[in-house]
């Protein structure tokens, strides 16, 4: 499997993530909540990126093989996580997803290296990623990866 990687710099080229990220976050919120999340989340997600050197769009694409060239693979999306008493910012990969087709075959690990090395070349040295309490799997990846658990978020549910 040959892949390339894309950072993108400008939105002009982002239109077509729209639909799948407004999927995409609607799957993540009903896995944790019973709300319906808003309209027009994924334009939303992809306008972050923009706001700061925190922020990036990545995608990969089959360079060759079954597919043809330039269909797009996966996605990661990085947004600022600005911290609400020191208003610093850290990158926060608010979503990363391969094709179904295409799993299991290291391109989210790729992804990710190729994020943190993006940001870290621009002065960022943390990145930042969220799983469920008790996504197990996500977590042993997020792990073996080198992220570690960190600022646990109690929620109080009356």
């Amino acid at each position: 499997m040959k892949v390339s990687l894309t950072l993108h710099e400008k939105p002009c080229d982002w239109a077509d993530l729209i639909a799948d990220l407004d999927r995409y976050v609607s799957q993540l919120t009903a896995e944790w909540t019973d709300r319906i999340p808003g309209e027009g989340l994924g334009a939303a997600l992809l306008g972050r990126v923009v706001e700061s050197t925190a922020g990036l769009l990545l995608t990969a694409h089959s360079s060759e093989g079954d597919d043809p060239p330039g269909t797009r693979l996966g996605y990661c999306v990085v947004v600022p996580l600005k911290d609400p008493l020191t208003g610093m910012e850290t990158p926060f990969i608010a979503a990363l997803e391969v094709d179904r087709n295409y799993r299991h075959r290291g391109l989210a690990r790729s992804m990710v290296d190729a994020v943190t090395a993006e940001m870290m070349r621009r002065g960022h040295p943390e990145l930042a990623a969220r799983a469920g309490h008790n996504d197990d799997a996500l977590i042993s990846m997020g792990e073996r990866w080198g992220f570690v658990r960190a600022h646990d978020v109690m929620f109080l549910q009356p």
